[in-house]
């Protein structure tokens, strides 16, 4: 196998778990890869760290009072990164003409921006970023395609559906349908989360210490929760449409609590192809820098033996309505999505804030799906943050009164 060729990479979100995993995997090749730009948020220390061990040439933060306490930082360390920072100066990192590898991981429609860009300047796009595609998902994908970018998706799902798709479809899925390329669909898996089995009459006394103990892997507050209700899994559900031109028909959301199969896709002759490995982001992480080759990526090697049995399941939606809602959204297409995808962040941060209980959320989400969707079935980048900004100001309003 030859070595893959040298890449420089801009980490957008690199004090983050996908970020720092990231960072990870260039260490053990620093022959492979040199970073060029990082960037954060509040986690100056850490982004700190990186500095002194990646020696990026920039390091970006939002704001001016970060990137002056950073600038110092970095002077008394006696590194010569250049600290920038601003939406601009993530859009402006992100298409270097130096860089060719985005690792897009901001979380939240903070990261859209940037990574749009990215695509539109042509460059490898690993997409960890959620609300590109929940929020912008045509806009997104056409950048891709005018532009000739790579977009390999990181959340381990979807990249364990790239994996096994066909690679002309993988590669150009605009270019056909699924059934063109022989595939019947795609079978998304989901761990299920910490309540799959708990008695539906006790989920309204669910506590966020609850809710933020997954059972198989280690996420933010956030994230966990969205795991809990199987809004995480409605939003890859959206996200699997754009990425592999898939109709909502073609998606069927698997409970797998093992989280050992990360995702499946069956063809028309019967066959199903999945991907498996330990529950580990470092995988598909490789896997998108490295491609269409692969590299060690420090993860541990999976042991069916120790693992001993799969298990799946069908998911049940009143245990999950958030999945239903989530489907529904994606059917009515538009700027649905985008709405969804803001009431469930307030119904989120509501629940952590002891503002909402458990059954609370999918309510305020169907709530504000009703009062705001449009029937628009295209819309520009600063329409579709519209509808979101007005997506949370109905949520709040709901909240308030309730």
């Amino acid at each position: 196998m030859t070595a893959p060729t040298l890449r420089t990479l801009t980490v957008l979100g690199a004090t983050g778990s996908i970020g720092v995993n990231t960072l990870d995997v260039v260490a053990r090749h620093p022959d492979q890869y040199r970073v060029f730009a990082i960037s954060g948020a509040t986690q100056l220390d850490r982004l700190l760290e990186q500095c002194k061990q990646f020696a990026p040439r920039y390091a970006v933060v939002l704001t001016e009072q970060s990137a002056e306490t950073l600038r110092g930082m970095v002077r008394a360390a006696g590194l010569e990164t250049e600290v920038l920072c601003g939406e601009a100066a993530l859009e402006q990192v992100a298409c270097a003409p130096e860089v060719d590898t985005v690792m897009a991981a901001i979380v939240g429609a903070a990261g859209m921006k940037p990574t749009l860009a990215a695509a539109q300047c042509g460059k490898r796009v690993l997409l960890a970023n959620k609300e590109t595609l929940v929020l912008a998902g045509k806009l997104f994908m056409d950048a891709v395609t005018a532009a000739g970018a790579e977009l390999l998706p990181i959340d381990s799902e979807h990249n364990a559906i790239f994996q096994v798709l066909p690679r002309a479809h993988r590669e150009h899925p605009y270019h056909g349908t699924l059934q063109q390329a022989g595939v019947r669909r795609i079978l998304l898996t989901a761990s299920g989360g910490p309540f799959r089995t708990r008695p539906l009459e006790t989920l309204a006394a669910i506590t966020p210490e609850e809710a933020v103990r997954h059972p198989n892997w280690s996420m933010g507050r956030k994230i966990s929760v969205d795991s809990a209700t199987m809004m995480n899994k409605g939003l890859e559900v959206i996200e699997a449409h754009w990425l592999f031109n898939a109709r909502p028909d073609e998606i069927t959301v698997v409970v797998h609590p093992q989280s050992i199969v990360h995702s499946m896709v069956e063809y028309v002759d019967g066959s199903v192809l999945a991907q498996l490995g330990a529950p580990d982001m470092r995988t598909p992480i490789a896997y998108g820098m490295a491609y269409p080759q692969r590299v060690e990526s420090g993860v541990e090697k999976l042991d069916l033996f120790k693992v001993g049995r799969l298990d799946f399941e069908e998911p049940d939606l009143k245990r999950f309505p958030c999945l239903r809602l989530a489907f529904e959204a994606l059917r009515q297409g538009g700027p649905a999505t985008a709405i969804a995808n803001a009431a469930n962040e307030v119904a989120v941060a509501a629940f952590l804030d002891h503002q909402l209980d458990w059954n609370g959320i999918p309510a305020l989400i169907e709530h504000t799906l009703g009062v705001c969707c449009s029937n628009a079935s295209d819309a520009s980048i600063d329409l579709l943050l519209q509808a979101d900004a007005h997506a949370r100001e109905v949520a709040q309003q709901w909240l308030r009164e309730r």
